[in-house]
């Protein structure tokens, strides 16, 4: 086998390499197509995650609100208790101030 045989057939086998490459690139796309109807479905399937989305979004938005608003709730009815729990024990030193009182007098 000469050079320019060996030219000859390595070009041929290039050429059965590109052909063979080719065909099976075009059986690929040909089977893997998607059709008008899938991507109708895609869209709309699209469509509905992205308004999923923003319902959560707006969920974790209302449930932060109400976090803060009963968090402030609290705050205030801790506050409340421990205003009404030092006027209690006030009211209890007061009147064990008076009952000592009235013994004294009494006795």
């Amino acid at each position: 086998m000469n050079r320019a045989e060996f030219i000859i057939a390595t070009a041929i086998v290039l050429f059965i390499a590109f052909c063979m490459g080719w065909f099976a690139n075009w059986l690929i796309h040909r089977f893997t197509r998607v059709s008008k109807s899938d991507m109708g479905e895609l869209e709309k399937m699209a469509q509905e995650l992205h308004e999923a989305e923003e319902t959560r979004d707006q969920a974790i938005t209302y449930l932060q609100q109400r976090e803060a608003e009963l968090t402030n709730q609290l705050a205030q009815a801790e506050a409340e208790l421990s205003a009404t729990m030092d006027g209690l024990r006030e009211a209890r030193h007061e009147a064990e101030e008076l009952r000592a009182y009235i013994e004294k007098i009494n006795a």
